[in-house]
């Protein structure tokens, strides 16, 4: 297994920046800003021949309630599966009483640890290390990780006091895992499902709008299948958010919807479906992911409210009737192991393998059982069909006329395909691509039939004469 390695430390010390110098990516947010980072955020970094698991945490603020304890629970937790602990500090700032009791608290966990004194670029590093000797903790670095001084050293050093370990064989990355990304509106509910399918308390769930504010990548196995779940900001109307933090939030968010292969879209049933629940699928719809709706909070509601929303979905969630629908409780788990069977049929039906004579014979009978519309009195000629991607299905259709085709007679097809391919829980996107006339802008030229009539006509002429 991969060394893992946590970072922990006061708010706005640099753990979120020196994660992604170690990772060598763009994962964790990074902001000046205290208390951005809530959760953990794991990433994978190499060193030489040597891979390990680095764990950006919650800066420790010290508050004994509301949602700073919460992602203090949230660190001392990744401090205890821990191999090694970087304790990051602030170099410019100095040594704080905070410091301290963080130093306090790591010892009785008694992980390895190594003080990462940070922002000392163009400091005496001799003399701003010096304060931070009281704390106890050897070896110490003075590094920048936002512009990588030091950082090397302080990898190759922090390994090195690492138990000796056999040669390992590099893990591959599992291509083969569905991505699901949860997404919604804020206060939906998201973490609290994140943390019902996983057992644990691994995202923070807390009764405040905006508590999730990184895309969170949680891979797990259930049943023998690999799953990646990603926990992501809730998204709110364009015009109520101000705040450049949770701007950013949202195009991680969209990001990763991008990168699902199926999206779960969590709706909040006492609030009904909301604008912005359509825009988020419409996101959903453009990006081609797989979809399956999960309305939340459904425990508690009388009969009368449950009838209206049901009728509310039908009528506004029509355009996406391809979603299999649930009615949970991400609190209690009501329905929730039931969301399994709908993510790996849509995530199927996504990345389905579609013969080209089997998708033919599907448009030879939507064809006969409604034909195109008629063209300047021609009719659109639709030959045969073939698979032209996955995630979403494309399905290519090759005739005449194909640039007249109306909107509403591709959506005929897309939904005939899906019905008669039996694709549940995907969207299915319908090209089209026509002949090429090679005499198409070309003037005085004749084609080979013509050519030949004219041939004829001469030798006619010719011999009239003689």
């Amino acid at each position: 297994m991969k060394p893992v390695i946590v970072l922990v430390g006061q708010p706005n010390v640099g753990k979120s920046t020196l994660f992604n110098r170690l990772t060598q990516s763009r994962d964790a947010l990074v902001s000046d800003y205290p208390g951005l980072t809530r959760d953990r955020i794991y990433g994978t970094g190499k060193l030489g021949g040597q891979s390990y698991i680095v764990v950006d945490t919650g800066g420790l603020s010290g508050e004994r309630s509301g949602i700073d304890s919460l992602m203090a629970g949230q660190a001392w937790r990744a401090v205890s599966e821990a191999d090694l602990v970087l304790f990051v500090v602030d170099g410019r700032a100095g040594l704080s009483a905070g410091d301290a009791e963080v130093a306090q608290r790591l010892r009785s966990y008694g992980r390895p640890v190594v003080l990462a004194i940070n922002k000392t670029e163009g400091l005496n590093p001799e003399l701003t290390s010096a304060e931070f000797h009281a704390l106890g903790i050897a070896p110490s670095f003075c590094i920048s990780a936002s512009h990588g001084d030091g950082v090397v050293a302080l990898v190759e050093a922090s390994l090195a006091t690492l138990p000796a370990r056999p040669d390992e064989v590099e893990e591959a990355q599992d291509e083969d895992a569905i991505r699901i990304a949860i997404v919604g509106r804020p206060n939906a509910g998201k973490s609290t499902l994140v943390n019902r399918i996983l057992g644990e308390e691994r995202v923070l769930s807390f009764d405040q709008p905006g508590t999730t504010r990184d895309s969170i990548f949680i891979p797990f196995e259930r049943d023998g299948v690999n799953y990646v779940l990603i926990d992501t900001a809730g998204v709110r109307r364009r015009s109520r958010v101000q705040d450049a933090i949770e701007k950013i939030s949202i195009v991680k968010t969209l990001q990763a919807i991008a990168g699902a292969h199926v999206v779960i879209l969590v709706l909040d049933a006492r609030e009904g479906v909301a604008e912005q629940d359509a825009r988020l699928l419409g996101h959903c719809i453009e990006s081609g992911r797989g979809l399956v709706i999960a309305v939340n909070k459904w425990d508690g509601l009388d009969e009368s409210t449950r009838r209206r929303m049901r009728t509310e979905l039908d009528r506004k969630l029509a355009f996406v009737n391809y979603a299999r629908r649930h009615f949970i409780s991400a609190l209690h788990g009501t329905g929730v192991g039931d969301l399994y069977g709908s993510v790996q049929r849509a995530y199927r039906a996504a990345t389905a393998k579609l013969a080209t004579p089997r998708l033919t014979r599907v448009l030879e009978a939507a064809v006969q059982q409604h034909a195109p519309p008629l063209v300047r009195g021609r009719r659109i000629k639709l030959r045969y069909a073939h698979q032209g991607g996955q995630n979403p299905p494309v399905v290519v259709i090759h005739g005449n006329q194909v640039q007249a085709v109306p909107d509403v007679y591709r959506r005929y097809l897309e939904n005939f395909f899906r019905q008669e391919l039996r694709l549940e829980g995907t969207p299915v996107r319908i090209e089209f691509k026509g002949g090429v006339n090679p005499y198409q802008g070309r003037k005085n030229v004749l084609t080979p039939r013509q050519q030949e009539k004219r041939r004829r006509m001469k030798r006619y002429l010719r011999k009239g004469r003689g």
